[in-house]
């Protein structure tokens, strides 16, 4: 699993082009230069010799990975993927939303794997910022989907304030 230099992604609600390389190795040896994107097995096996290598080193958990293993070095990480396996596997969103609010994770928060056009509303709404959307879908299209809705009903990590209270706060006083 890595990718071409000209792989396109949404980043920050732009199409950009990828700048890092999504690493499936088991070991150090042999990685390309550049900013890379490894397993958390790796990381957690390897990080001093990853580290060593003095360029950007992202990891990419899948959502059976604990990520309060990377709380003491939340800070230092600049991009964590969330990898989501296939369409009906949902716990990344909840990976996502704990990485954001518990640990307060502030870097680039991608979604790869099986992304599709109809969850990137949502799985923006839970702190992803980015996403890596299946190669034989429409990145465009996919892009549009961040302004599918307008208004939110239920609290998230991206408006916290439900629909009913933020429209309690903004409504005139009512007479006695």
């Amino acid at each position: 699993m890595s990718n071409a230099s000209t792989r396109k992604i949404i980043r920050d609600g732009a199409i950009v082009e990828d700048d890092w390389t999504l690493i499936a190795a088991d070991d150090v040896g042999d990685l390309p230069a550049g900013k890379l994107i490894v397993p958390l097995k790796l990381w957690l096996r390897s990080s001093p010799a990853l580290m060593a290598r003095g360029e950007p080193i992202g990891i990419w958990f899948d959502g059976h990975d604990d990520v309060s293993v990377l709380a003491d070095n939340i800070e230092t990480i600049p991009l964590i993927a969330i990898r989501f396996p296939k369409l009906a596997d949902g716990r990344g969103y909840s990976t996502a939303a704990m990485l954001r609010t518990r640990y307060g994770f502030k870097g680039e928060l991608r979604a790869i794997g099986d992304v599709l056009r109809d969850q990137i509303f949502y799985m923006q709404r839970v702190g992803f910022n980015a996403f890596s959307v299946r190669d034989d879908k429409d990145i465009g299209d996919a892009l549009k989907a961040l302004t599918d809705f307008s208004e939110t009903y239920q609290g998230s990590t991206d408006q916290p304030v439900p629909l009913f209270r933020r429209r309690m706060t903004n409504s005139p006083a009512r007479p006695a």
